[in-house]
């Protein structure tokens, strides 16, 4: 399925932001329950009309800046393959800090349709350390593995973190589509739920020569309408929980609003 190609002009993509995973320092020690709340996320978020879904790694801080344990690609294989029971919605990987690999590997197993990967080209200074670009290796795998179909989103300026050196966000862009062989841009604040500048918004727009450019933070259903006309899409997940608390449950009531503000 073509994730741009939805019956709206703009695709809305839901965020899963998974629990802490056993073995992370914060697991609440009881699997199933937190299991059903990421089965009632995606149910919230497909009955209030977004048109695909993207499950991270999002409670395992500390993040392991490159691959992640065997435990936890095992761990979200089985998570991303209850969610694709769960909703017929496209679904999206994110293997955070950057382990583009392990998201491949899990999309491929559990059938999704996509994944995303903060560090695709360049390099960039996090709370991390230093996450240096994966293209040549992911690409290739996708190769190898006949794994076109599985689109790759990636992250230009990305959100926590900031560049080694100046360096003009245009020219980024451009390596990120034309050498790193993005399928897709991802454009955010400076921190999970923070807005974009949209004159930064606009001059990625531009620079992306043709490839769909998403909004990946800061998405509201008071401002989804006046950016809609400078991205392809929107990759939104605080916004849409309770009390606009990126800790609680999804409320379909603010899913149907924001979807209807399109």
């Amino acid at each position: 399925m073509n994730l741009f190609s939805a019956k709206s002009k703009h695709t809305v993509i839901g965020m899963l932001h998974l629990p802490p995973l056993p073995g992370s320092p914060q697991y609440a020690g009881d699997w199933k329950k937190d299991l059903q709340k990421v089965l009632d996320d995606a149910k919230a978020l497909t009955e209030g009309g977004v048109h695909a879904l993207m499950m991270e790694n999002f409670g395992d801080v500390p993040f392991f800046p490159g691959r992640v344990p065997s435990d936890v690609v095992a761990l979200m294989t089985a998570i991303a393959c209850d969610v694709k029971r769960a909703s017929p919605l496209p679904l999206g990987i994110n293997v955070l800090r950057n382990d583009g690999l392990s998201a491949l590997s899990i999309a491929l197993a559990a059938e999704a349709s996509f994944i995303r990967v903060n560090v695709l080209s360049g390099a960039r200074v996090t709370d991390q350390g230093v996450i240096q670009g994966i293209a040549h290796e992911l690409l290739r795998s996708r190769s190898s593995l006949a794994a076109g179909h599985i689109k790759i989103l990636a992250d230009v300026d990305v959100k926590h973190s900031a560049p080694l050196a100046p360096r003009p966000v245009e020219d980024e862009v451009e390596d990120t589509v034309k050498r790193g062989l993005a399928d897709a841009v991802i454009v955010s604040g400076a921190g999970t739920g923070k807005g974009v500048d949209p004159a930064k918004l606009a001059k990625i727009a531009k620079a992306a020569l043709g490839v769909p450019v998403l909004l990946g933070s800061g998405v509201t259903e008071s401002n989804i309408a006046q950016l809609k006309e400078l991205a392809t899409g929107f990759i939104v997940g605080t916004s849409l929980k309770f009390d606009g608390d990126v800790r609680k449950p999804v409320d379909v009531a603010r899913v149907r609003r924001l979807v209807a503000a399109l």
